[in-house]
């Protein structure tokens, strides 16, 4: 159980940091550079902005215990397509291997987390 506990945050922190603190701290600190992602992949400036909240509120969703669920499930979602999404845009417009094989890291990651919440909840509803 205590195993399953430090991987999960091992993970989650990981992912809290990637995809939650830095994103947020970049538009918060140096908003300049909030685009620097999106632009070349040919999105427009304001998807970059949502995206940038959108992974904050979800990263915020699956650190806090308190969070629901469900809220939790869907915060793992929209991060998982996300990343395949980024995944998918390198391969269509750059075709980085780098910044292709980044999200797929972040991916394996992320379900880490995943799976280890869910490992934890099923034993948890068990007691």
């Amino acid at each position: 159980m205590k195993k399953n506990k430090i991987i999960f945050w091992v993970a989650t922190v990981i992912i809290v940091l990637w995809e939650g603190v830095m994103p947020l701290g970049t538009l918060l600190f140096s908003p300049e550079y909030v685009t620097f992602g999106t632009r070349p992949l040919g999105y427009p400036d304001y998807f970059a902005y949502a995206l940038t909240i959108c992974k904050a509120l979800g990263s915020l969703a699956i650190v806090l215990p308190q969070t629901p669920s469900r809220l939790k499930e869907w915060a793992y979602a929209g991060l998982t397509f996300s990343l395949i999404f980024a995944f998918i845009s390198h391969a269509c417009v750059d075709k980085n291997v780098v910044y292709m094989l980044l999200p797929i890291i972040v991916l394996a990651i992320l379900m880490v987390s995943y799976i280890f919440n869910r490992k934890l909840n099923l034993n948890n509803d068990g007691k």
